[in-house]
């Protein structure tokens, strides 16, 4: 057994039953005895040499990208359903990505069907870690709260109520630190919602998105999963996050940016007001491919052929349209050229001074280079492959 980490005698007698249970392939009675446990405040997680205890965060964690439920509005694509089912913690589901963009949008927002616990569908190291909603003690967010603003970003007022038409999309991977910079400069500098997706609590990441949350809950909507990013080991991709934000998002206009990307100001109006004049994609850097089309260069202001995913606002109804980000994309590397690639209408890139600056883009400097350049090489291909095809489309 690995180390309790200070969990209860008690705590520790239920985990050692599950595990008798689970070897006797006693799945209900290893469901009851998780049960017991996450009402004791803690989680178990199955180890190669037993099973791992420790505290239960203070918030509500899904298994997978594809099981959280999407509602029903009447923007979207016919046929797409929500769905309130949650998969049994001791009897995993299959994590699925986005199914094809074009014809099976459907399928790719359900859960799959539950499987008996190590059988078929059974994805490692996800359903150890689902946690039950829990109600967030008000006076522990207090206390944590004062214990993290040190260091945090100096910000104005933020603004009371949150704008009706303008959501800005948050993929947590890790560095709270990023988080919590990237957070309090939006609410300090614009309406718009903000829309968080915590992959695997990463560093403690996901606990910061939840203090931040608690605080200000009339701009910032959380949602955590148990799945890591792709990119930092686990099995949530960027396309299909990305794509499940976008139907999770209910605004006029759906903005992509990074969390290393920081307001210096309102970056956000300018983008918003491209759109009103009639572009399908606006942002704050973009790209052209080179006459040969094999390469690529930064381009703007003005239209381009690509934007980079930095900060990018997107009519959102016409992202659906377009299926959403590239489901094959695992790292977000080039990602954003595939995705602008296959959305129709005119992007640009708004003037220059837009008041904004990146930080040390870890997303991209801290990951395996051997996994950067492979993930990145397959997504390019896909890349060039549009670009082909889209040079030999016969013009109207």
């Amino acid at each position: 057994m690995s180390e309790a980490r200070q969990a209860p005698r008690h705590v520790i007698g239920l985990a050692e039953q599950r595990a008798t249970a689970r070897r006797n392939r006693d799945f209900a009675a290893a469901d009851v005895l998780r049960g017991e446990i996450e009402e004791a405040g803690w989680l178990v997680r199955d180890t190669d040499d037993g099973f791992e205890l420790t505290p239960k965060p203070p918030f509500e964690v899904w298994p997978t990208v594809a099981s959280l439920p999407v509602p029903a509005v009447a923007d979207r694509p016919s046929g797409d359903r929500a769905t309130a089912d949650r998969p049994s913690a001791d009897r995993p589901a299959g994590d699925r990505a986005v199914a094809d963009r074009a014809s099976a949008r459907a399928a790719a927002d359900r859960p799959p069907p539950q499987e008996a616990e190590g059988g078929a569908g059974h994805t490692p190291g996800t359903e150890e870690m689902i946690a039950s909603q829990v109600l967030w003690d008000s006076t522990l967010a207090v206390n944590r709260m004062d214990e993290a603003i040190t260091g945090a970003a100096e910000t104005v007022t933020h603004p009371a109520a949150a704008s009706s038409t303008v959501t800005v999309a948050l993929l947590v991977d890790g560095r709270p630190a990023d988080v919590r910079k990237c957070v309090d400069a939006l609410l300090a500098y614009t309406d718009a919602r903000i829309l968080a997706l915590d992959l695997g609590d990463v560093d403690g990441a996901g606990v910061v998105l939840h203090e931040l949350a608690a605080a200000h809950p009339e701009r910032i909507r959380e949602l955590h999963v148990a799945e890591p990013p792709h990119w930092r080991g686990g099995s949530a991709g960027w396309g299909a996050a990305r794509t499940k934000l976008l139907f999770l998002d209910e605004s006029d206009v759906h903005v992509v940016m990074e969390t290393a990307t920081v307001l210096d100001g309102d970056a956000i109006t300018p983008l918003v007001r491209a759109l009103d004049d009639g572009a399908v994609a606006a942002g704050w850097r973009g790209a052209n491919p080179t006459p040969d089309g094999e390469e690529w260069a930064e381009a703007g202001p003005g239209p381009v052929r690509a934007l980079y995913g930095h900060l990018m606002a997107v009519r959102r109804t016409a992202a659906l349209e377009a299926g959403g980000f590239p489901e094959r994309a695992q790292y977000h590397r080039h990602a954003d050229l595939e995705f602008c690639l296959t959305l129709p209408g005119e992007k640009v890139v708004v003037d220059e001074g837009l008041p904004v600056h990146q930080e040390r883009h870890r997303a991209h400097d801290d990951v395996d280079p051997g996994y950067r350049e492979r993930e990145s090489r397959r997504t390019y291909e896909r890349v060039l492959r549009l670009l082909r095809e889209t040079r030999k489309a016969p013009t109207p």
